[in-house]
Formats: structure tokens, sequence, C-alpha cells
């Protein structure tokens, strides 16, 4: 007689996306409509570790490395393209903060994974294109508004969570990381510097993922609601500034 595998405790891949998208969305619609509510943008504090934790889980579990790279960075280069034609901005998404860690991750296997020196050599230079996005390209577009979503913390997170050896130590990680970025934020004051602390109840989250999918395929459900959520609410927003 056939038994159903009875479900594991705790939230699923598919769950915690769930909650991220939801604490994005929360996180936007503060920033455009209510930007003296602290409340949205403290429950969009949420958001971006748990998609940074899932970014290591899909390099760690991904059957082609390339198509994974290539089909978020083919959407972060899509949406910077929409995105500069029509707020003029160089601000860079978390598509491109998630691109650029996912090389870190991949070209760090190269080097140490792999015995063959052209393998090697593109692994460095991959490495090399990363730390330049990261500290040349700001240099040599001063003056602009070029940037990139959560900077090196961005990457940071994604490679620490995907070499820690079991899901204790990457949430405890990546608690100690959100932390550290925390304390930071708040010695060197930026945006929502002091607000990034309730970026600590995502680990929370985190210590609830009991390591299943989920039922339903939710792959690159992340990656097309990203864009297309902020086309609607920028398009509302203009909707909203032009009938006022």
């Amino acid at each position: 007689m056939d038994t159903v595998k009875k479900p594991k405790f705790g939230l699923t891949n598919n769950q915690l996306k769930i909650i991220a998208m939801v604490s994005m969305a929360l996180d936007h619609i503060g920033l455009l409509f209510f930007p003296d509510e602290d409340i949205f943008r403290i429950l969009g504090r949420i958001a971006f570790p748990i998609f940074a934790y899932m970014i290591a889980e899909g390099c760690r579990y991904t059957k082609n490395r390339v198509k994974y790279l290539g089909i978020i960075a083919a959407m972060a280069v899509a949406f910077q393209v929409v995105y500069f034609v029509a707020m003029e901005s160089l601000y860079q998404g978390i598509l491109v903060t998630f691109s650029l860690a996912i090389i870190t991750i991949f070209a760090i296997d190269g080097i140490f994974k792999f015995k063959k020196l052209w393998s090697v050599l593109a692994s460095v230079a991959a490495i090399l294109f990363v730390l330049a996005f990261l500290f040349v390209l700001p240099v040599l577009l001063k003056g602009t508004d070029f940037d990139i979503d959560y900077g090196l913390w961005g990457i940071l997170l994604p490679v620490a969570v995907y070499y820690l050896p079991n899901r204790i130590s990457r949430t405890v990680g990546i608690a100690l990381l959100l932390l550290a970025r925390a304390i930071h934020y708040t010695v060197f004051p930026v945006a929502l510097g002091t607000l990034q602390w309730f970026s600590l109840l995502s680990a929370l989250l985190l210590a609830l993922y009991n390591g299943e999918r989920g039922k339903a395929k939710m792959k690159y459900v992340f990656y097309i609601f990203y864009p297309a959520h902020l086309v609607i609410l920028y398009g509302l927003a203009m909707l909203i500034y032009v009938l006022q």
C-alpha cells in the first residue's frame, strides 16, 4: 500500500519566496505611495535576505549553471535597458546584484574545484569583472546615479550562504552578516540605515526553512514578478501624478 509522504515541519522554498515577494511589494508601495510611513519599509527589509539565501540554493542545486546564470543575467540586462529608457537612471537593480553574486560563486568554484588552466584563468577573469563592476565603474561614472542595489553586501550574502555546510550554519551566517550590515549602515548612515536592523527578522523565517522546494514550480516566478510589479507600481505612480 502506497504511503503519502508527510511534509516536513517548517517553510518550503516556495513559501519563503512568496513571503519575500509580498515583502518586496510592500516595500516598493511604501517607497512610491507612503514615503512617510516606515512600516512599509520595515516589512520590506525581509525580502532581500530571503532572496539572497534562495539564490545560493539555486547555485547549489541547479543542473545547468550556464542556463541558470544566463536567464538571470539576461533578465537583468533587459530590465536595466528598460529602466534606463524610462527613468534615465544608471542605478543597477537587484537582478544585477544577484547576477554578480552567481558569477562570484561559480568563479570561486572554478578556481578551487577544476584543474584545467583555462578554467582557472576564466574564473579569475570573472572575479576581476565583478570587482571592476563594484569598485571601478562607480569611479568612472562618478557624477551619475550609478550604484548597485545592496552593493558588496548583496554579493557577500549569497556567497556566504552557498559555502556554509548546512542549514543551521547558513542561518547563523546570514544573521551575523545582516547584523554586521546593520551596524555598518548605522555607523556610516545611508538611506534606511537604521531600518536595516529589521532585516534580522528574515533570519527567524529562514530558521524555519525545511529544505523542500514545495509542490508548485516557482523556479523563475520571482524574476518575472520583480520587473512586472515595478512596472505596475511605477505606472500607477505616474498616472496619479498626471491626474493630480
